[in-house]
């Protein structure tokens, strides 16, 4: 902390744009690679079901993706992500976090509709 301490107001404001920045560089790097691991993880399911000569709706009764509550249709999405296109919003229920940093950082609904 002492190094900071002497630093002008500039060159603080200059460090935490920097550290804002990258911030964000590692959570889209976090989010990339969770999307990239996941289809690794279900391409080996899908391989070890398939070694035993099964399909993953076999396993799984055909129900291969997200549940919704209470048996309800996920709507269509109206939002995307603006770094990660495969993250997608419907603008019903919670908001995603991404959705909540990219209006915090000032963008509008409207950037991010689809």
């Amino acid at each position: 902390m002492g190094k900071l301490e002497k630093l002008s107001r500039e060159e603080l404001d200059k460090a935490r744009k920097d550290m804002e920045a990258q911030l964000k560089d590692i959570q889209r790097a976090q989010s990339e690679y969770d999307g990239r691991r996941l289809k690794e993880l279900r391409g080996e399911i899908e391989a070890m079901v398939a070694k035993e000569g099964y399909t993953i709706d076999d396993v799984f009764g055909g129900k291969t993706g997200k549940r919704n509550s209470a048996g309800r249709s996920k709507g269509p999405a109206k939002y995307r992500h603006p770094e990660n296109p495969e993250k997608t919003w419907s603008g019903r229920g919670r908001q995603p976090v991404w959705y909540k940093e990219a209006i915090a950082a000032g963008k509008a609904p409207e950037d991010m509709a689809i």
